[in-house]
């Protein structure tokens, strides 16, 4: 069985569209879980009346996207966990695509599906998460042509607005780290995955159709900066070993700085500065990956990613460019 759990807020007007894709699907042995986070739209109301078989559980509070999928992910009964974003649509074949492409290799843990942008079906929204040494998260294929990235590899980690788990690797690994709340926290537990030595696919041939931001709003606001700023300190704190750290320390502080001048731009650069300064007063929180002596060949496969990062984020620029 596969178990596509849901997180919702206040996302009643993009529900439909959702569900009925997943009803119209090949693959057949599916659960449908939705976890609401206090929503206050009708969103609950509207799937009573309309979908009374998707299993719904009802948060007290807005426990964000890391909560949320956390309640689905403990309360599925399926082998694999496809979490998915509420404003999304997906092809007929994508979890059987997804399926067939985790089994060839049991140490995968996750596959990323091919997002393609829902209202400019011509462009890419997501085709794998990528990390690297200036403390930069970014998305391959954003905004290039659908034709691009044909081809399946591994990544450093996926969008969990879009992809298949592995759900006996969360009972070694950990769960999502409620802590980030929102943002970074699947290239958190991809991170945390290769640290294992587990892998991350992109599967081209599963497709699903993303409203960019559709829940949070494009708009860049304090909360967003804050949340962004403080999930990349913990990411890295969490993640890497003291030695790579220091190896990568003064390419994360040129990052840093480079994105407080993006920041800046947006009216929010003393912000990003300010929290990631406070993050670095919180590690003592975080559940630190331990460092162990059989796991060196996973750390050297994710300095050379992190390396090997840098110029694949600036091509991918020249490509958003040329487009």
């Amino acid at each position: 069985m596969v178990s596509i759990v849901i997180p919702n807020y206040n996302g009643k007007h993009f529900l439909e569209k959702c569900l009925d894709s997943i009803e119209n699907q090949s693959y057949k042995d599916i659960e449908t879980i939705i976890i609401d986070n206090a929503s206050d739209d009708g969103s609950v109301d509207f799937l009573r009346d309309r979908y009374p078989k998707v299993k719904l559980t009802i948060m007290d509070t807005n426990t964000g996207f890391s909560g949320a999928v956390n309640e689905g992910i403990k309360s599925s009964r399926g082998e694999f966990v496809f979490l998915l974003n509420n404003d999304t649509e997906i092809d007929e074949s994508c979890v059987e695509n997804l399926v067939n492409a985790i089994n060839k290799d049991n140490k995968i843990f996750s596959v990323n599906a091919k997002m393609i942008q829902f209202n400019n079906r011509d462009l890419l929204d997501d085709a794998g998460d990528e990390y690297n040494s200036f403390g930069w998260a970014f998305k391959r294929g954003f905004n290039q042509n659908i034709g691009t990235n044909k081809v399946p590899r591994r990544v450093f980690s996926c969008c969990a607005g879009a992809s298949l788990y592995r759900k006996e690797v969360f009972n070694h690994i950990g769960y999502f780290d409620e802590l980030f709340f929102a943002y970074l926290e699947d290239v958190d537990i991809g991170f945390r995955a290769n640290c294992y030595g587990y892998k991350n696919y992109f599967c081209p041939d599963a497709i699903v159709y993303h409203i960019i931001s559709g829940t949070t709003g494009n708009k860049k606001t304090e909360f967003k900066t804050k949340l962004s700023a403080r999930n990349n300190v913990y990411l890295l704190y969490k993640n890497l070993p003291l030695l790579l750290i220091l190896i990568n320390l003064p390419f994360l502080i040129i990052g840093a700085l480079i994105k407080s001048v993006f920041f800046s731009k947006h009216g929010l650069g003393k912000n990003y500065l300010k929290e990631s300064m406070y993050a670095l007063k919180d590690l003592r929180k975080l559940n630190k990956v331990d460092f162990k002596i059989p796991h060196m060949k996973n750390y050297l496969w994710i300095q050379f990613k992190l390396i090997i990062n840098v110029p694949v984020f600036i091509l991918e620029r020249i490509k958003i460019l040329l487009t």
